[in-house]
């Protein structure tokens, strides 16, 4: 009933909510893209997407077709892994960026194991900023980490979402003091972009809280210490969107590989594209 091609259309749609970047990270013309989404809405009987020339948003329809189709899509590449008879092998460098901390990514890395259990996997969490820095050294073989910016381009657009300002419920900002800020330390891409906006809106601001770990910035805003930008779909529990603060515009997270590619990182690369709508979920 549900074509596994349409499925995997459909979920890049969902992470990327857009149909023109969808269309650019599976190699196919729009049209292609739109057109798998109709059929696939034809064989449900559901609109999956509310659409209109501005924006892409999923229905309750579509939000509930999000399991489902993974759970296709996952059934799928198990038997085709199984009946290929490829066994991949070897040691596998992989850094994830701190945002993912609280997410399901440990679900999709066990997936990965399981289904490759002779691939030494060593994970790195790191700042974003610090993953582009070991994988342009080398010392890396595949990041997930956010892009340095709006020209930043390289790797595959895994999730696109906005940047906020949150912190403890009932924080306020005096617009006549400087923002108290709660930050990941140099080189944080995060950071870099909080302090970027309200310079140039002409906000003061000083540092209330540096800290290496989300686990750390995260005590400190519960704490009532000031506030963070943070992605709007990873709010933690416990700290709310925070107003009176410049825009700190979009946020896009990517897959990148190494200078050589090897078939255990393209391995890992598609289960994380395949279960991308799980990082933007709490665990």
């Amino acid at each position: 009933m549900y074509d596994p091609v349409q499925l995997r259309t459909f979920l890049t749609v969902a992470q990327t909510l857009s149909f023109t970047q969808a269309a650019a990270r599976l190699g196919v013309r729009q049209s292609t893209v739109s057109q798998h989404v109709r059929r696939l809405e034809e064989a449900t009987g559901r609109t999956l997407f509310a659409r209109d020339t501005h924006s892409v948003g999923l229905t309750e329809d579509g939000e509930a077709l999000l399991g489902f189709a993974r759970t296709i899509l996952e059934a799928h590449e198990r038997a085709a892994a199984f009946f290929a008879g490829t066994r991949l092998r070897g040691r596998l460098r992989f850094g994830a960026s701190e945002d993912f901390v609280l997410t399901r990514l440990p679900e999709i890395l066990e997936g990965f194991r399981h289904e490759h259990p002779e691939v030494d996997l060593e994970l790195s969490v790191e700042l974003s900023g610090t993953l582009h820095e070991r994988l342009d050294a080398g010392r890396l073989d595949l990041v997930l980490a956010k892009r340095r910016g709006p020209e930043d381009e390289r790797g595959r657009l895994v999730w696109r979402d906005r940047m906020v300002w949150i912190g403890a419920e009932g924080v306020r900002v005096d617009p006549e003091r400087p923002v108290p800020l709660i930050v990941f330390p140099p080189p944080g891409i995060t950071r870099a972009r909080a302090l970027e906006v309200l310079e140039r809106e002409g906000r003061a601001w000083r540092i209330a809280c540096t800290s290496g770990s989300l686990s750390g910035l995260i005590a400190a805003a519960r704490a009532g210490l000031g506030v963070m930008a943070h992605t709007r779909g990873l709010i933690p529990p416990g700290l709310v969107r925070v107003g009176g603060l410049p825009e700190l515009g979009p946020v896009e997270f990517a897959l990148l590989q190494g200078r050589r590619p090897t078939p255990a990182a393209e391995a890992l690369a598609a289960a994380v594209l395949a279960g991308g709508d799980r990082l933007s979920r709490p665990a």
